[in-house]
């Protein structure tokens, strides 16, 4: 049976130093900040984590000091960590890592120098990393603005449900809502299918998904908590408004720049996370004198995250 994770699934940043290094001590009060506000689980060195932009060792770090944060704490809320990359000898190098240390479950990514151009390949390329850790879930993560890689996720079932015993289900960070619905339903509904457009969460509501990975949550997790709420009480205008707000929130995020922006809505709600290493554009200190007025003209302050 597949444990399927319902609720708000986190994206943390990595908290860095003002000289570029990794700030793992921040970690322990990021963790409390994320349990505070009701987060079923992180999915750390994503792609707002960094993973791609990190050594494998600093990946290493990240997961370790986040495991003994959930481990110490006894905490119900699950540890999901990125091992994907273009090596697949290295993506079995962090998994192994991962379960050493007590991570809940490992994400691979499609790679994206020599990209896979058919369902049977990226299959079998999950599957080597996946054979390496038989007894630990495993979900792919479909990011293909990033990877490049447009294979169709329900095709990927078709290809992997057998091959790969231990797939647990997908991070869906994609548009297709028709893809998306055939791989919700695909087996009478087996896999574990985590919707990653913050922006459109209430489409896949409605499709029947039940749980969601975001960077957005970090900082907003109230509004999609109510938004949630709203739908399953039958709501739905309430919901559609609700949807409409994290658009408009997502939409300062385009303004200033991209992916950086959401480290400037940590600092907002209080939580330094530093800055994106390059090649990532951040925030000039001007700028986000103008970011901060337009946050506040959302006129969504009880719907932010508190630290």
């Amino acid at each position: 049976m597949i444990n399927k994770i319902e609720g708000l699934v986190a994206a943390p940043f990595s908290p860095m130093k003002e000289n570029g290094e990794l700030n793992v001590s921040a970690i322990p009060a990021y963790y409390n900040f994320l349990k505070k506000n009701g987060v079923a689980g992180a999915f750390i060195n994503g792609s707002t984590g960094e993973g791609v932009s990190q050594t494998n060792a600093e990946r290493k770090l990240q997961a370790e000091v986040w495991a003994e944060q959930i481990k110490k704490d006894d905490s119900p809320m699950k540890l999901i960590n990125l091992v994907g990359g273009t090596s697949y000898q290295e993506c079995i190098d962090l998994a192994l890592h991962s379960q050493s240390i007590g991570v809940d479950a490992i994400a691979i990514l499609a790679p994206f120098y020599f990209k896979p151009g058919t369902a049977k390949a990226l299959a079998e390329f999950c599957a080597k990393v996946a054979a390496a850790v038989p007894e630990m879930p495993v979900y792919f993560y479909h990011i293909p603005v990033l990877t490049g890689c447009n294979v169709s996720m329900y095709d990927f079932l078709q290809e992997a449900d057998g091959l790969i015993p231990n797939l647990a289900g997908i991070k869906y960070t994609h548009e297709d809502f028709m893809d998306f619905l055939s791989c919700l339903s695909f087996r009478d509904g087996k896999y574990d299918m985590l919707w990653g457009r913050d922006e459109n969460l209430l489409s896949a509501l409605v499709l029947g998904a039940r749980g969601g990975v975001g960077s957005t949550f970090n900082y907003a997790a109230p509004l999609y908590h109510k938004l949630i709420k709203a739908y399953n009480e039958g709501r739905v205008v309430e919901a559609r408004q609700l949807q409409q707000l994290s658009i408009d929130m997502i939409r300062l995020l385009g303004k200033y720049g991209g992916i950086a922006t959401g480290k400037a809505y940590m600092r907002y709600v209080g939580l330094e996370c530093g800055e994106f290493r390059l090649p990532v554009k951040n925030m000039t200190a001007e700028a986000y004198k103008a970011f901060e007025a337009d946050v506040r003209a959302l006129n969504m302050e009880e719907l932010f995250s508190k630290f």
